[in-house]
């Protein structure tokens, strides 16, 4: 059974059976997808994180499917109904959908009008009709079925009519026929029910799409429409096309005197037990279909946001703006630490801005401050435009940038919080957190509920079990690919270490704080209720940067320190040279394939342990691009169409980009002028955080619109 889930799971995925094994086999050895990923590449074939959860999510729908099969041949053949056919077609289902289409006529009904007929004993009499030869006396046969619950023919056959009805309308094949049919033929329509203040749903209060057209978004759209009571939704579906298939499909000879009796059973099945709970199925698939799209979009423009390169070295002067309350100051130093606290009130009144004015220039200049981070929620643009007025007033040049805050509020209130600043406000906190998160966004990150980073689509009419499960897969392969130091992490950051948990995490902090510093990775050893497979699992993505043990700082796993001392030895060097510029140029011209025989090793962990020597303090984030610095401020006025701009991605949606261009309305970049050509997926052409040049193509100010194109001359 398992060698037959592992093949299905294999063609599911288009992956190698052995690379499905080697997936299967370690986790249930307790390994974390992490791990299996950066150490395992050997086993897998150099499988990624995602790749490696696709196959194990596959791999437990179909043994779902299986641990159904089992549960529903079971209660078949407890009822002596089972039957070869029937089991046959049970072990060849292949999905939860064909098994419950499968086991629909043997469910425990409610009394429906068939079961009260078959209480009646006519049952024989459906059979009779459904297989009734040519010109056969009806009247006559109902004749024998009358008595003290059946009292004349009519009641008897319409009896008999509803069990033909039961007995369509539970056929599997039929079921999927018409769902496939509906899915590929039908047409979702939408019509105004209730109120629409803001008009929110306009564009659906009288709407049609083809049901196989329907674009993910648009379906969210009209879901929510109709759960808010403002969309009536159906799905249009020719009749008469499912009556022509039912009436060739149960009618044998449509000359016979039982052909009327059954095409009225046949109309009555479509219409009262099947086409209810197709039409169901069908926009449950849609929805299926739209909320894994979504969570898709959300995971992306996650993945991005928390992959942002690192402000490194800087003391950030961070302000929370507000207005009537005061904005928020915090100044942080390169390491995050907390330099001083102050609250100013430009906003309220010329002798308040006079004070803020001071304030504000004692902060920057006492501290030195490299850079201004400005929220960017109420009073963003004032602040901004006050900020902007005081940089030449500064003693050294200073820029600003605009921090998308969205979930500092919610970081600001929660016990995290709470236990790191437990003297400051809410609104302080926020201060500090819109600081940290330039200087390093995926440490301040993890600390907030990804959820509530707001970086998504619809994210709240899709299944928050599944968004929560996607999101969180995010977060751990974002800070196992980045790799974490032990020494200055939190336990919010080091939770999401491969193999670590929340308690964990805290013990390692505590550890820490007690004793001091780790200066080898083997001391982690000594953390309370860090067992052996978790050490295993962790230490690799734990890094001490200024310990005794000179590989402690890579991403190279303990169990490979020996191989890589020979390595290094071989080459006339030690494990001190890590990261010189003669190491760096002897493993440039190493014969890897070689090499990895000399030291009984796998050719990609080689590759990998090379890298690592090479670039032993490389941080992927360093790739990206780094954030937009600026010096001057921009109001939607100031914008003229054709003008360039660059701008900073901070969402992406299936039908474009939004783009903050220093205004204070995101500009929305459409799919269809994100480049030249056709663009299927957004996600081809930008990603969250990037840097892109823009030109304004229409600005609607009184509808607080932008529209921009990422093709030159396309706004002209």
């Amino acid at each position: 059974m398992k060698e037959q889930l592992i093949k299905a799971t294999a063609a599911d995925t288009n992956s190698d059976m052995k690379q499905v094994q080697a997936v299967i086999q370690l986790t249930e050895e307790g390994n974390t997808i992490p791990f299996i990923a950066r150490y395992r590449k050997e086993m897998t074939g150099s499988l990624d994180e995602v790749e490696i959860r696709t196959i194990l999510e596959r791999y437990t729908y179909r043994t779902n499917v299986e641990q159904r099969k089992e549960e529903v041949s079971r209660s078949i053949t407890e009822q002596e109904k089972m039957t070869p056919e029937l089991e046959a077609a049970i072990q060849a289902a292949q999905t939860l959908q064909a098994v419950e289409d499968l086991y629909r006529p043997f469910k425990q009904k409610k009394r429906t009008k068939a079961s009260v007929a078959k209480e009646k004993g006519l049952e024989p009499l459906a059979k009779w009709l459904l297989s009734c030869p040519g010109q056969a006396d009806i009247e006559q046969e109902a004749k024998k079925y009358i008595n003290d619950q059946v009292k004349t023919i009519e009641e008897a056959v319409q009896g008999a009519s509803d069990i033909i009805a039961e007995t369509i309308a539970d056929d599997a094949a039929v079921r999927q026929r018409i769902r496939l049919d509906m899915t590929k033929y039908g047409t979702l329509k939408t019509d105004l029910k209730g109120d629409d203040e803001k008009e929110v749903f306009k564009m659906y209060y009288d709407y049609e799409e083809p049901v196989n057209k329907m674009a993910p978004h648009r379906t969210l759209a009209v879901n929510r429409g109709e759960s808010e009571g403002v969309l009536k939704v159906t799905i249009i579906f020719d009749e008469e096309r499912v009556i022509r298939y039912l009436t060739k499909k149960f009618i044998e000879n449509e000359q016979s005197a039982a052909a009327p009796i059954i095409l009225d059973a046949a109309r009555d099945a479509y219409k009262r037990l099947i086409r209810p709970s197709v039409e169901r199925e069908v926009r449950n698939e849609l929805t299926e279909k739209a909320e894994e799209r979504a969570i898709h979009i959300f995971s992306e423009n996650l993945k991005n946001l928390l992959l942002q390169a690192p402000l490194k070295g800087k003391i950030v002067l961070a302000v929370d703006p507000a207005y009537r309350t005061g904005c928020k100051m915090a100044v942080v130093n390169e390491t995050g630490k907390v330099l001083a606290i102050k609250v100013m009130y430009p906003h309220t009144g010329e002798g308040k801005r006079k004070e803020a004015k001071k304030l504000f220039k004692q902060m920057a200049d006492e501290f030195e401050a490299d850079i201004i981070a400005i929220g960017n929620g109420t009073a963003s643009r004032e602040t901004e435009q006050f900020v902007v007025e005081m940089l030449p007033e500064l003693k050294r040049k200073v820029s600003y940038i605009i921090v998308n805050e969205a979930g500092a509020s919610v970081y600001s209130a929660s016990d995290i919080a709470r236990e790191e600043f437990p003297h400051l406000q809410v609104e302080e906190r926020s201060a500090v957190s819109i600081g940290r998160r330039i200087q390093d966004p995926l440490a301040e990150l993890v600390k907030i509920d990804p959820q509530s980073i707001g970086v998504g689509q619809y994210q709240h009419d899709v299944s928050q079990k599944k968004l929560s499960s996607s999101l969180a897969f995010v977060v751990e392969t974002a800070v196992n690919q980045v790799g974490v130091d032990v020494n200055t992490a939190s336990p919010s950051l080091l939770e999401h270490v491969a193999g670590l948990n929340k308690t964990v995490a805290r013990n390692i902090v505590q550890f820490r704080e007690e004793n001091g510093k780790f200066l080898k990775r083997s001391v982690i050893k000594k953390v309370p209720r860090l067992g052996g497979k978790t050490f295993e699992q962790c230490i690799g993505f734990l890094r001490i940067t200024d310990g005794e043990e000179p590989l402690d700082r890579t991403s190279i796993h303990p169990e490979n320190y020996k191989e890589v001392t020979a390595l290094l030895a071989s080459l006339g060097f030690k494990k001190t040279d890590l990261g010189s510029e003669k190491l760096a140029e002897a493993l440039e011209s190493l014969n890897i394939e070689q090499m990895a025989k000399t030291l009984d090793i796998g050719v990609p962990t080689l590759k990998d342990i090379v890298d690592s020597l090479q670039r032993p303090g490389r941080d992927p984030r360093d790739e990206m691009p780094a954030p937009l610095l600026k010096t001057d401020v921009l109001k939607m006025e100031d914008l003229q169409r054709g003008m360039e701009m660059q701008g900073t991605v901070r969402n992406i949606t299936d039908f474009g980009a939004f783009v903050d261009i220093g205004v204070k309305q995101d500009g929305l970049v459409h799919i269809s002028k994100l480049k030249k050509g056709f663009v299927k997926n957004p996600f081809d052409v930008v990603s969250v955080g990037d840097i892109v040049t823009v030109w304004v193509e229409s600005v609607e100010a009184d509808k607080g619109r932008i529209s921009l194109t990422m093709v030159k001359d396309g706004a002209k």
